[in-house]
């Protein structure tokens, strides 16, 4: 009977070490596959991708989502292990986040407990004016469109400049935003740091400048703006205009003209056209327009605080997006006969 308790126990511990040998090996497996489902892509169908959390979704419906969008096909119990292996499991953040070809479940979990939400860009660019801004914005995706319908005096009422006529006003760059962000929140922010801008480089602009304030720079810069997008010409452009100024010459400069035609422009801008009053037809009046006729980038700005030395009050396209300067009358006229008219004299 000892003999056979013996063996019985005998049986029994191994009986114990097989089951806890199974116990560890199927532990190890197990923890071996959860490291190949964290390093192992998710199935994104396409570049660009993105998942969107709403406010208050739990874990549960997390994982759901991402196995309803085909992100997925691993068993909740391996998301909410890795999720807890990552310490991660209640600090999920809602919001868009970008799925790019490659991304892992860790990755991904990792993004949400960072709360590193997809950015989308909205470039701003040098030279639109503010309806084109407007168009713009109208168009962009992932943003909250609440100026539509809304008049411009009401929309600088909403960004807190009540009483700003908007053109000129925003900064020209490139601006992030996440979903859920307003069109109302990105113009703020341009006109904050178009505000900022004038605040730096206004100090310290050229002494004895025909300008009283940072506005008129705004206005010449504008224009400098609308008449070259080449870095080498704006402060030699500004200088024709400061000069002109100084002079109490008329600006005469045909962008104003064109922004003061509205819709009627339909492209070419004509001798009648030249001559018919507006409060933006440098022809007709004297100085500054009122306002600025586009949106000026930083360069535009400084160089019109900034504007080159020198004798030269004209200048005319080439046709090559360059200018061809003058300093006389009769050597402009020449220049207008021969790259405008095509009468050159060789």
């Amino acid at each position: 009977m000892s003999g056979g308790g013996m063996w019985g126990g005998a049986r029994w511990r191994m009986l114990v070490v097989i089951v806890l040998l199974a116990v560890a090996g199927g532990a190890g497996w197990l923890w071996h596959d959860l490291d190949r489902f964290s390093r192992t892509p998710l199935q994104v169908q396409a570049a660009g991708s993105s998942i969107d959390i709403a406010k208050g979704s739990g874990f549960k419906q997390i994982v759901a989502q991402l196995r309803g969008q085909g992100l997925s096909d691993a068993p909740p119990l391996y998301w909410r292990a890795l999720a807890e292996r990552m310490q991660v499991a209640g600090k999920l953040h809602a919001g868009e986040y970008a799925l790019p070809p490659g991304i892992t479940p860790r990755a991904l979990l990792q993004d949400m407990a960072s709360g590193r939400v997809l950015q989308h860009d909205f470039t701003i660019v040098d030279g639109w004016t503010f309806a084109e801004l407007r168009a713009a914005l109208d168009k962009a995706g992932k943003l909250q469109h609440l100026t539509t319908g809304m008049d411009n005096a009401a929309l600088m009422q909403r960004i807190g400049a009540p009483g700003e006529a908007p053109e000129g006003r925003f900064l020209p760059e490139t601006y992030a935003y996440v979903k859920g962000d307003s069109d109302l929140d990105l113009l703020r922010r341009a006109h904050a740091a178009m505000r900022r801008t004038l605040d730096a480089l206004w100090p310290g602009r050229d002494g004895d400048l025909p300008l009283a304030t940072p506005y008129d720079a705004l206005i010449l810069a504008s224009i400098v703006e609308k008449e070259t997008g080449r870095a080498d010409e704006r402060k030699r452009i500004a200088g024709v205009f400061v000069r002109r100024l100084e002079n109490h010459m008329l600006l005469q400069t045909d962008p104003s003209v064109i922004y003061g035609m509205g819709a009627s422009y339909a492209g070419n801008i004509r001798r009648s056209d030249l001559t018919t009053d507006t409060p933006y037809n440098t022809y007709t009046r004297a100085g500054l327009p009122p306002t600025p006729i586009a949106l000026p980038g930083k360069p535009a700005i400084e160089a019109a605080l900034h504007p080159a030395q020198g004798s030269e009050l004209y200048f005319v396209a080439r046709g090559d997006g360059t200018h061809v300067f003058a300093s006389t009358l009769a050597e402009h006229n020449h220049n207008v006969a021969c790259y405008q008219l095509k009468r050159c004299q060789r």
